[in-house]
């Protein structure tokens, strides 16, 4: 019985205690960054959010992102996992298709790319695609009074390429791009 006391208590101290430490350390010197959440500061130094959690921008003079069904609630992730011919799910990318096309009437609503109408697989993706983005320059360029080649410059310049050039595809961080609008 006291043996199984120590070997649990051992166990405690190298799982619970010396590893986390030495994972966050090392994180600390290879990556400080992330291992401080990837935390993006306005110009006044204060923390606007993280840059791999999405944020709900419902002002229509900022770039929308992704759907999010939690509502990019961090204390929570995970997506309604609903096929697409669930009813629930119809309905709900009805509202938000109508909701888009109220926002931007320019836009017919076969050019929706899929991202802004879908879930990530988390509901906290910060992404879009660079097309997402593009659609909705008219909106954005007539609410800040901005030429829509600025945007589409804009837009360019925060599109992040294929992960080590392969993996994924391009996509904009939307916090970066809104931030980077309020730069005006």
């Amino acid at each position: 019985m006291l043996k199984n006391l120590r070997l649990s208590l051992v166990l405690l101290l190298i799982c619970g205690v010396a590893y986390p430490l030495a994972m966050t350390g090392i994180s600390q010197v290879i990556m400080p960054a992330k291992a401080d959440g990837s935390m993006i500061k306005d110009e006044d130094g204060n923390d606007v959010g993280s840059e791999l959690i999405g944020q709900m921008f419902t002002d229509p003079s900022y770039f929308s992102g992704r759907v999010s069904s939690i509502e990019y609630n961090g204390a929570g992730s995970g997506s309604g996992n609903y096929a697409p011919s669930n009813e629930d799910m119809i309905e709900r990318t009805k509202e938000d298709m109508e909701a888009f096309l109220k926002n931007n009437p320019d836009v017919n609503k076969e050019d929706i790319p899929a991202d802004l109408l879908t879930n990530s697989g988390s509901g906290l993706d910060p992404h879009i695609s660079p097309m997402a983005a593009e659609i909705q320059v008219p909106r954005v360029a007539s609410e800040r009074g901005l030429s829509e080649e600025e945007l589409e410059k804009l837009i360019e310049k925060h599109t992040e390429g294929r992960q080590f050039g392969v993996f994924g595809e391009p996509r904009v961080n939307v916090l970066k791009l809104n931030m980077a609008l309020d730069q005006f």
